[in-house]
């Protein structure tokens, strides 16, 4: 056994895969922009002919009024999705950057316009389009590329300080500036391999949206979208089909849409490969298997394991957010997870197969089946098939979690915390705890007890976080556990694991 000098057996030193903390990164900050999605798709669904237009609301008597209701609403929605480049270069600055500010979106929004500028001088040079027109595009892929440089740079001058006659331009404000710089030479080196760029994205996009690779295309995705979900990675999967392959051009408007979110709400018969599959496991066969787990949790256990998993389930139906459910059994019984996966791959090859089109602008949950059911492809068939889907799962997942004795919520043993990952139940008791204000009354009374020791403790934890280099930057108060409901429940679940482990005679892991 390896020990150091001093006779203690050394640690063993955790190793980490290269760049797979910053791909985490980058993945939760493509979340901000793409949570502004869901409200531009209901303005543009609702500004739609079928709907407020003058194939809807606007076409019944007395209701003409609606039609420019119906316009308004189909712009606003159009204001977005027309300019996600531009979102997700200020979204994802904000997102990436540590400690980010206002000044870090700025800079974003800076980079991306001298960026998208540059681009446009050298289209004439570098430039591919249709009919003639020599563009150069990059879509979503440009915008986090800048979002991504800008809050590089935003971290590494932020604090910068410049000659006292330049003082001025000094900090935070320097940061526009310098991404500005850089957006040039950024945008030159893209025009350069923008050529070769858009032979690559658009043949491997034209494959896979090709009528006869939607199958095979749509299993691989919806295998690997699901796989990279507890890695905090399936954001980056989603960029390229969902905002980037294919192509469409609306007749009607002569506006160009890319990526299948988009061409689906434009009207392109083909768009939905990428989204279709995911109705059926989200709306029936996720439900399903959190009734596989709740029906075989301990009896004890049985009404709190119940509570979670119809929360997490109408959540699941409702909305198309599978996480909470998904890690509920993903890191527990992965081999479990890895069989979601496939046959989440498998949902998409078959309504592909079938021609199935639907699409969503947030998930595909129960609010965007109704919402996009007009102007969807053979819809109904999503009911038989998620009901289909609903009775594998269940079965699936009631016989894996008897025959292998899963430690599926409501399934853990006393104090079992070998995995190093808190109890599904423990947790819901502590939240129980605060949100009925036991845990709240039970600090209360010992601050009552010992004020000192709860003075004591705010002011530590509070102290003003002020930059000596920096006068911009505005004092702020850390707020204590007591104030702070989540830190309250973080809190209560370390005292319960150290009082576990002080009855097993244990001592804490070595970090």
């Amino acid at each position: 056994m390896t020990t150091t000098a001093a006779g203690v057996p050394a640690t063993k030193q955790k190793r980490s895969i290269p760049g797979f903390a910053q791909a985490q990164r980058v993945g939760r900050s493509l979340m901000l922009p793409i949570a502004v999605l869901p409200a531009a798709g209901l303005l543009l669904r609702f500004g739609q002919p079928d709907m407020l237009g003058e194939q809807g609301v606007s076409s019944w008597p007395g209701m003409a009024w609606m039609l420019p209701v119906a316009n308004v609403f189909a712009a606003a929605g159009n204001a977005v999705f027309g300019n996600l480049p531009i979102i997700f270069a200020l979204g994802v600055a904000i997102g990436f950057a540590r400690k980010s500010d206002g000044s870090t979106a700025l800079a974003g929004l800076v980079g991306y316009l001298t960026f998208s500028a540059v681009l446009d001088a050298l289209a004439p040079y570098f430039g591919a389009g249709a009919e003639g027109e020599e563009t150069i595009n990059y879509g979503v892929l440009g915008g986090i590329t800048i979002g991504i440089i800008a809050a590089l740079l935003w971290q590494r001058f932020y604090r910068t300080k410049l000659p006292p006659y330049l003082a001025f331009f000094g900090g935070r404000r320097l940061v526009p500036i310098i991404t500005a710089f850089v957006a040039v030479v950024v945008a030159v080196l893209f025009a350069l391999i923008y050529p070769a760029f858009n032979a690559v994205i658009g043949g491997f996009g034209r494959w896979v949206t090709d009528e006869g690779n939607v199958v095979i295309g749509g299993f691989v995705f919806g295998t690997l979208n699901r796989l990279l979900i507890p890695f905090g990675l399936h954001h980056l999967l989603n960029n390229l089909p969902w905002f980037q392959f294919g192509e469409y051009t609306n007749p009607d408007t002569g506006q160009v849409a890319q990526g299948d979110i988009f061409r689906f709400f434009a009207g392109d018969p083909t768009a939905g490969t990428f989204m279709t599959g995911f109705f059926p496991i989200m709306m029936f066969a996720l439900p399903a298997a959190a009734l596989a787990i709740w029906r075989h949790a301990k009896p004890e256990r049985r009404k709190v394991t119940g509570g979670i998993m119809i929360s997490v389930a109408l959540t699941s139906f409702l909305t198309g957010i599978t996480e909470p459910l998904e890690y509920a059994f993903a890191y527990v019984a992965f081999p479990l997870y890895v069989v979601h996966a496939v046959l989440t791959g498998t949902s998409l090859a078959l309504v592909n197969a079938i021609g199935i089109k639907d699409g969503f602008t947030f998930s595909a949950g129960a609010i965007d089946y109704l919402l996009n059911f007009g102007i969807a492809t053979m819809p109904l068939w999503i009911i038989p098939i998620g009901l289909g889907y609903a009775v594998i799962y269940y079965l699936i997942f009631s016989f894996a979690i008897k025959r292998w004795n899963l430690r599926t919520p409501g399934r853990e043993e006393e104090g079992d915390t070998a995995s190093g990952a808190p109890s599904v139940f423990d947790e819901a008791q502590e939240a129980a705890a605060v949100s009925t204000g036991a845990r709240a009354a039970e600090e209360r009374e010992g601050r009552r007890q010992n004020p000192a020791a709860a003075v004591a403790e705010d002011t530590g934890k509070a102290a003003p976080e002020l930059d000596r280099d920096d006068p911009d930057r505005v004092p702020t108060t850390e707020p204590s556990a007591y104030d702070d409901p989540a830190r309250a429940v973080g809190k209560a679940y370390e005292e319960r694991r150290r009082e576990r482990e002080e009855r097993e005679g244990g001592t804490p892991p070595v970090a």
